[in-house]
């Protein structure tokens, strides 16, 4: 297949062009170029920034693809200038929504490509319902070919899951771990969550591309494996080789008391805070013999073990720790205040 994605080089995409390109597809990347160094040998880039038009406009000349992957549109926006550039250009427009879009807490515990898109705590999820609201609309109105996909929580090497981190990303938590500091976990630890290692999720996703089945539905890619946030920091301590020393913390507390530019309330209250569990049957019946193969123990291990071979994703935030010590000093002190 001719196949152009728009990004192919994040924590999610990152893993579909390896395997495409392995696969032998005829692969193409629009993207900054910010990433040249991890595009694999026969792919073709074009560099530009997607939002100049009339540049892409002029890069793409009349080229036609059998699917258009958009990995980075955030706002409907970005979506209405994608079925611009490429009405007519594709037999199958592929948009990365989000599981974030689904209402928490969900009438049903376990999660389907059916349940109610709502979040009135995260902007960037609301923004992801609109996006896929005007594709269906697209699809209805003029038979523009989507297919939607609803991904959780995926990871990558580049950086460990968990639930409370600063905006420079998890190695301060992975640091206060190595210094034997406690480590905030929201809640009680012992919601469920579904954490997803990328290889994995890219099998499911282009299990998709160019299937008839897929287009016109939505579609959530995520592992079968259920962990509890316990078990998650768990994991991540047993690969560090240290203890876990968990600092339990209301999610609503954690949120309010933290800077608003850090968005606990969409990202936890709107998200991580609540246990999910999702039924991939759907993308199964689609995509036959798809199946998640790797343990969170396991892709963590390798994360671990990367990270602490690559200084440079070793980035300090100096913030978030001060705020982590400042949330457990004034808890502490209203326990012993009562």
């Amino acid at each position: 297949m001719k196949i152009l994605m728009i990004g192919g080089t994040g924590t999610i995409s990152s893993a579909i062009t390896r395997q495409l390109a392995a696969a032998g597809h005829d692969l193409w990347l629009l993207n900054r170029g910010n990433r040249k160094n991890e595009v694999p040998e026969g792919v073709t880039q074009i560099i530009a920034d997607i939002d100049d038009e009339p540049k892409v406009l002029e890069l793409l000349g009349k080229k036609t693809f059998d699917t258009v992957c958009e990995f980075i549109g955030f706002l409907p926006s970005q979506v209405e200038r994608d079925v611009r550039l490429f009405k007519g250009r594709t037999r199958q427009y592929v948009y990365i929504s989000s599981a974030s879009a689904y209402n928490k807490p969900a009438a049903n515990h376990v999660i389907t490509e059916g349940t109610t898109l709502a979040n009135p705590y995260w902007e960037y999820s609301r923004n992801k319902i609109a996006c896929e609201e005007l594709l269906l609309k697209e699809y209805r109105e003029n038979g523009f070919p989507i297919t939607i996909v609803r991904p959780s929580h995926t990871y990558c090497e580049r950086s460990v899951p968990v639930s409370v981190h600063g905006p420079k990303g998890s190695w301060q938590v992975l640091k206060r771990m190595l210094q034997g500091k406690q480590v905030l976990v929201n809640g009680d630890g012992s919601s469920l969550w579904t954490v997803t290692w990328n290889e994995d999720f890219a099998r499911g996703f282009i299990g998709l591309l160019g299937n008839p089945k897929a287009i016109g539905e939505a579609f959530q890619i995520m592992s079968d494996e259920q962990l509890s946030w316990n078990q998650i920091y768990q994991c991540v301590a047993n690969a560090l080789g240290v203890e876990f020393r968990p600092y339990y913390v209301a999610s609503e507390f954690l949120a309010t008391t933290s800077p608003k530019e850090w968005d606990f309330t969409g990202n936890l209250l709107g998200d991580k805070s609540v246990t999910v569990m999702f039924d991939c049957a759907k993308l199964k019946r689609a995509v036959p013999g798809f199946q998640a193969t790797t343990r969170f123990d396991e892709g963590v291990r390798r994360c671990v073990q990367y990270i602490l071979a690559h200084p440079e994703l070793q980035i300090e935030d100096p913030e978030f720790d001060q705020w982590c010590d400042r949330v457990i000093d004034a808890q502490e002190q209203a326990k012993r205040s009562v």
